[in-house]
């Protein structure tokens, strides 16, 4: 096993981790700007009422972007498990 074969598993695992995660942090991100936008117009200081449309927003995101998650999740370990034969010696 090489630096560079190490270097390149590590680069990939964690640009799949970016990936993965971009659509329920986006998600989040948006659903939480726009409720402090909200609260700023209003004034209404109420910590709870940030939660519930984040979770849904994620909840949300999460079942949109699932079937691509799996997708990409499984082409990862496939390729992972693909290049085990060429790592002995």
């Amino acid at each position: 096993m090489t630096q560079e074969l190490v270097i390149t598993i590590g680069r990939d695992a964690l640009l799949l981790i970016l990936m993965v995660s971009s659509p329920m942090l986006g998600f989040g991100l948006v659903v939480g700007v726009t409720i402090a936008i909200f609260q700023a117009v209003t004034q209404i200081n109420e910590i709870t009422i940030t939660f519930v449309p984040k979770i849904v927003a994620l909840a949300l995101a999460l079942l949109l972007f699932l079937p691509w998650i799996i997708n990409s999740v499984v082409d990862f370990t496939n390729r992972m498990y693909a290049i085990i034969p060429t790592l002995s010696g």
